[in-house]
Protein backbone atom coordinates (compact mmCIF):
# COMPACT_ATOMS: atom_id res chain seq x y z
CA UNK A 1 0.00 0.00 0.00
CA UNK A 2 2.51 2.53 1.23
CA UNK A 3 5.10 1.27 -2.17
CA UNK A 4 1.58 2.37 -4.26
CA UNK A 5 1.00 5.28 -2.75
CA UNK A 6 5.16 6.28 -3.33
CA UNK A 7 5.15 4.86 -7.08
CA UNK A 8 1.86 6.50 -7.82
CA UNK A 9 3.72 10.35 -6.78
CA UNK A 10 6.58 9.72 -9.46
CA UNK A 11 8.75 12.99 -9.50
CA UNK A 12 7.72 14.39 -6.37
CA UNK A 13 8.77 11.40 -4.34
CA UNK A 14 12.38 13.45 -5.31
CA UNK A 15 11.35 16.65 -3.66
CA UNK A 16 10.45 14.39 -0.19
CA UNK A 17 13.74 12.56 -0.37
CA UNK A 18 15.10 16.03 -0.39
CA UNK A 19 13.18 16.98 2.38
CA UNK A 20 14.29 14.00 4.73
CA UNK A 21 17.89 14.78 3.75
CA UNK A 22 17.13 18.66 4.74
CA UNK A 23 16.05 17.11 7.96
CA UNK A 24 18.99 14.87 8.45
CA UNK A 25 21.29 17.95 7.60
CA UNK A 26 19.82 19.71 10.97
CA UNK A 27 19.70 16.67 12.85
CA UNK A 28 22.82 15.19 12.13
CA UNK A 29 26.57 17.01 12.81
CA UNK A 30 28.28 18.73 10.15
CA UNK A 31 27.42 18.84 6.50
CA UNK A 32 26.60 15.19 4.86
CA UNK A 33 23.44 15.21 3.17
CA UNK A 34 23.38 18.50 2.19
CA UNK A 35 24.79 17.89 -1.19
CA UNK A 36 22.35 14.88 -1.78
CA UNK A 37 19.80 17.18 -1.10
CA UNK A 38 20.01 19.53 -3.84
CA UNK A 39 20.49 17.07 -6.13
CA UNK A 40 17.35 15.44 -5.12
CA UNK A 41 15.81 18.70 -5.52
CA UNK A 42 17.86 19.16 -9.10
CA UNK A 43 16.58 15.83 -10.16
CA UNK A 44 13.05 16.45 -8.73
CA UNK A 45 12.89 19.80 -11.55
CA UNK A 46 13.72 17.86 -14.05
CA UNK A 47 11.62 14.69 -13.38
CA UNK A 48 8.41 17.17 -13.49
CA UNK A 49 9.25 19.73 -16.24
CA UNK A 50 10.31 16.58 -18.24
CA UNK A 51 9.07 13.66 -17.48
CA UNK A 52 12.63 11.82 -18.02
CA UNK A 53 12.13 7.83 -16.70
CA UNK A 54 12.81 6.59 -13.29
CA UNK A 55 16.23 4.78 -14.45
CA UNK A 56 17.73 8.20 -15.95
CA UNK A 57 16.33 10.00 -12.70
CA UNK A 58 19.10 7.81 -10.99
CA UNK A 59 21.76 8.12 -13.32
CA UNK A 60 21.12 12.11 -12.91
CA UNK A 61 20.79 12.22 -8.80
CA UNK A 62 24.17 10.38 -8.89
CA UNK A 63 25.88 12.63 -11.37
CA UNK A 64 24.92 15.82 -10.02
CA UNK A 65 25.66 14.22 -6.61
CA UNK A 66 28.89 13.58 -7.42
CA UNK A 67 29.19 16.61 -9.22
CA UNK A 68 28.00 19.45 -6.23
CA UNK A 69 30.58 17.16 -3.98
CA UNK A 70 33.36 17.72 -6.08
CA UNK A 71 32.67 21.36 -6.62
CA UNK A 72 32.36 21.86 -3.11
CA UNK A 73 35.66 20.21 -2.01
CA UNK A 74 37.25 22.42 -4.67
CA UNK A 75 35.85 26.05 -3.88
CA UNK A 76 35.24 25.51 -0.01
CA UNK A 77 38.79 24.17 0.66
CA UNK A 78 40.50 25.62 3.57
CA UNK A 79 43.14 27.03 1.97
CA UNK A 80 40.91 28.86 -0.88
CA UNK A 81 38.36 30.19 1.71
CA UNK A 82 40.78 33.08 3.75
CA UNK A 83 39.85 34.02 6.90
CA UNK A 84 39.69 37.28 8.66
CA UNK A 85 40.94 35.64 11.48
CA UNK A 86 43.58 33.08 10.62
CA UNK A 87 44.95 32.58 13.83
CA UNK A 88 41.75 32.69 16.13
CA UNK A 89 42.17 28.69 16.84
CA UNK A 90 46.00 28.96 17.64
CA UNK A 91 45.40 30.98 20.48
CA UNK A 92 49.52 31.34 20.57
CA UNK A 93 49.85 32.32 17.46
CA UNK A 94 48.34 35.65 18.55
CA UNK A 95 50.98 36.89 20.81
CA UNK A 96 53.79 36.47 18.48
CA UNK A 97 55.48 39.91 18.33
CA UNK A 98 54.09 40.93 21.89
CA UNK A 99 55.98 41.80 24.99
CA UNK A 100 54.93 39.48 28.30
CA UNK A 101 56.86 38.98 32.30
CA UNK A 102 58.43 35.99 33.29
CA UNK A 103 56.69 34.38 36.47
CA UNK A 104 58.31 31.60 37.14
CA UNK A 105 62.05 31.67 35.81
CA UNK A 106 63.23 29.93 32.80
CA UNK A 107 65.55 27.52 33.74
CA UNK A 108 66.91 25.53 31.21
CA UNK A 109 65.04 25.98 28.27
CA UNK A 110 61.65 26.20 30.21
CA UNK A 111 59.58 28.64 32.59
CA UNK A 112 56.24 30.57 32.47
CA UNK A 113 54.89 34.07 31.41
CA UNK A 114 52.21 36.07 32.43
CA UNK A 115 49.53 36.56 29.32
CA UNK A 116 47.08 38.74 30.83
CA UNK A 117 45.56 36.75 33.89
CA UNK A 118 46.68 33.61 32.40
CA UNK A 119 50.31 31.73 32.78
CA UNK A 120 51.65 30.13 29.90
CA UNK A 121 54.16 27.85 29.54
CA UNK A 122 57.85 29.26 27.84
CA UNK A 123 60.61 28.05 26.11
CA UNK A 124 63.46 29.97 25.10
CA UNK A 125 66.67 31.56 26.99
CA UNK A 126 67.24 31.33 30.46
CA UNK A 127 65.42 34.56 31.92
CA UNK A 128 65.17 35.27 35.94
CA UNK A 129 61.22 35.65 37.35
CA UNK A 130 60.44 39.60 36.12
CA UNK A 131 62.37 39.75 33.09
CA UNK A 132 60.55 41.23 29.92
CA UNK A 133 60.94 38.67 27.41
CA UNK A 134 59.11 38.68 23.53
CA UNK A 135 57.14 36.25 22.15
CA UNK A 136 58.96 35.25 18.68
CA UNK A 137 57.20 31.59 17.86
CA UNK A 138 54.87 29.03 19.03
CA UNK A 139 55.94 25.14 20.21
CA UNK A 140 52.69 23.73 20.97
CA UNK A 141 50.89 25.07 24.29
CA UNK A 142 54.13 26.75 24.89
CA UNK A 143 55.41 30.18 23.45
CA UNK A 144 58.85 30.44 22.60
CA UNK A 145 60.29 33.55 23.75
CA UNK A 146 63.78 35.59 23.99
CA UNK A 147 64.85 38.01 26.50
CA UNK A 148 63.81 41.62 25.34
CA UNK A 149 66.83 44.22 26.24
CA UNK A 150 65.00 47.43 24.44
CA UNK A 151 61.11 48.64 25.65
CA UNK A 152 58.69 49.08 23.34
Amino acid sequence: MVIDFLWNLGAWNWFIIAVVLFLLETIIPGVHFLWFSLAAVVVGVLAVATGIAWHWQLTIFALVAIGVIFAVRHYAHPAISKSDEPDLNVRGAQYIGRFFIVSNEIVQGRGKIRVGDTIWNAEGEDAPVGARVKVVGVDGTALVVERAETTD
